[in-house]
């Protein structure tokens, strides 16, 4: 199987095309310096997948802007630091903010030209727009959990984007689904028969970062550590015929 075999490519967008660990970094930083016991990198991010995964579950049907708001007020809880409210709506805002990869902008351009691309995030709509615009790309879909009314890893996500691809001339046999995250996306990929990439950002460091952590690697058909090196592959296997 090659990457040129497949006629639609669907995208996890936070982990995989914004760097959304550095994001809930310096979002998070006016509750991190005021610890007393400052906590590692991985530290922050690995609370933060704790509470964001548990709200999504709980709360499926809040916008992922909001549910950020809860998950500040929630690890300020579990530090015991003072907040207000104020500051948990501007976490939730700074999804914004959010930087996109070095590589993400130019990478998608070079796929528009031999592939649909659609996007499948755990995101609400309005912040996706302000991440679509560092993306620099139109994608033929975009589906949010706002739209599916569940978060990742929920099947509801896939299936609702089977019935997308569909309506865009697209069999779920023809794409591949590229993404970073074991738990949110390979996983359930697996489960549903969907074909899927793993862009593993992470690959130089330990740990899951902002993502529960899974006890074993995916089945994945592909696995590269950037999107620069999934648009090597696939240029070579166009100039190999």
């Amino acid at each position: 199987m090659q990457l040129t075999d497949f006629k639609a490519l669907t995208f996890d967008c936070y982990g995989t095309l914004i760097d959304w660990e550095s994001g809930i970094i310096s979002g998070l930083s006016k509750l991190t310096t005021r610890l007393e016991q400052p906590l590692t990198r991985d530290q922050i991010l690995e609370a933060h997948a704790q509470h964001e995964s548990y709200q999504q579950v709980v709360t499926p049907e809040l916008p992922y802007n909001q549910l950020l708001q809860v998950v500040y007020k929630r690890l300020a809880e579990e530090w015991g630091i003072r907040y207000s409210w104020d500051e948990a709506v501007a976490y939730g805002h700074s999804i914004r903010d959010w930087p996109a990869f070095p590589d993400s902008a130019s990478t998608l351009q070079y796929l528009k030209k031999y592939f649909k691309l659609v996007i499948l995030s755990n995101v609400d709509n309005e912040s996706f727009k302000a991440s679509n615009a560092r993306l620099a790309v139109e994608f033929d879909a975009i589906v949010t959990a706002e739209d599916v009314g569940a978060y990742k890893p929920s099947h509801r996500s896939f299936e609702y984007l089977f019935d997308v691809l569909s309506s865009i001339g697209v069999k779920s046999d023809e794409t591949l689904h590229i993404a970073d995250s074991i738990y949110h996306d390979h996983q359930p990929a697996q489960q549903l028969g969907l074909r899927s990439c793993w862009i593993h950002r992470r690959f130089e460091q330990r740990g899951f970062g902002a993502t529960l952590r899974t006890l074993v690697e995916p089945s994945v058909e592909f696995k590269f550590t950037s999107m620069a090196q999934l648009v090597k592959a696939h240029h070579e296997q166009l100039s190999n015929g």
